[in-house]
């Protein structure tokens, strides 16, 4: 099997590369920086342009299947110009992809895009599965209804289309735990906002593993990507503390606080939803990590 991945580069990416190479599957993979194109017998890089519709169509050979994982960081401060760039990354990466397919010959069968939970109202009550038809009122709930549109698209060429709606990654050394860990060890940690905010986490190994089973089951449709025990953003931050051996003495950060320091932005932290895992397990998929203790003791 051969397989192209948009965003190979970054946290998902770089493991799902690793895991599908370990596993026997070539990754050919698109990438916007030409420095960091590739040549191996069965790992492949190659340039493309989304803002500027360029693409190298030799990408697409013997492909059966796009992992599509482009999209531009959220984590850096949401300036008007940058919220811009947020959702042009995911839709015109995607767009691309359509367009191209649609004027050539090949065998690309299913298409697996990113999603976010985002998607979902913030509530500290309401459990959201893939069958929830509501839809938050925030900028990253606008983002993620232009990025999953983007990807059904794809049905129209006849193709299965999954989409995964991620949680908060967690890893050792990328993403938010490194971010969230690194006040905590310095004796400086606080719970932000009410700290009764739902965390619908994920360790990087099972994100990695349900990507992989997707592609493996060719199972299609909305999964979402959490594990099966969500925490509050209090519990997470005390089993971090815990397992840095420190403790959190520090006064909660109120809401409005963190509101004026990061604008809109805010709304990562201070907003939050609790979400099901039950479809991708139904789907006979079994969590290496399913407890926040247990994944935490992996990584820190």
């Amino acid at each position: 099997m051969r397989i192209l991945i948009t965003g190979a580069t970054g946290l998902i990416g770089k493991a799902l590369s690793e895991k599908c190479l370990r596993e026997g599957v070539e990754v050919h993979y698109l990438t916007t920086h030409k420095k960091k194109l590739e040549h191996t017998s069965n790992y492949k890089g190659f340039y493309w342009n989304p803002q500027k519709q360029e693409i190298d169509t030799a990408a697409f050979e013997g492909v059966s299947v796009i992992i599509n994982l482009a999209g531009a960081s959220i984590s850096k401060r949401w300036t008007n110009a940058y919220k811009k760039v947020i959702l042009e990354s995911r839709v015109e990466s995607a767009n691309l992809l359509y367009s191209t397919l649609t004027s050539m010959k090949h065998d690309v069968k299913h298409f697996i895009s990113a999603s976010g939970v985002g998607i979902y109202p913030a509530s500290k009550t309401k459990l959201y599965t893939e069958e929830n038809i509501e839809v938050g009122d925030t900028f990253l709930a606008e983002v993620v209804v232009a990025w999953e549109a983007a990807a059904d698209q794809f049905k129209t060429l006849g193709m299965e289309v999954s989409k995964v709606r991620t949680g908060l990654v967690l890893a050792s050394n990328e993403g938010a735990l490194p971010q969230i860990a690194k006040p905590i060890k310095m004796g400086l940690g606080a719970v932000l906002g009410s700290g009764e905010q739902w965390q619908s986490w994920i360790h990087i190994e099972d994100i990695v593993e349900i990507y992989y089973h997707i592609l493996q089951n060719e199972l299609e449709g909305i999964y979402n990507g959490v594990a099966p025990n969500p925490v509050t953003h209090k519990k997470l931050t005390k089993h971090i503390a815990l397992r840095l051996n420190k403790t959190i003495w520090l006064p909660k950060i109120p809401g409005f606080l963190l509101k004026i320091g990061l604008g809109e932005m805010a709304t990562l932290v201070l907003d939050g939803q609790l979400v099901s895992s039950h479809k991708i397990e139904e789907n006979r998929y079994i969590f290496r990590h399913a407890k926040i203790e247990t994944a935490l003791e992996d990584l820190l």
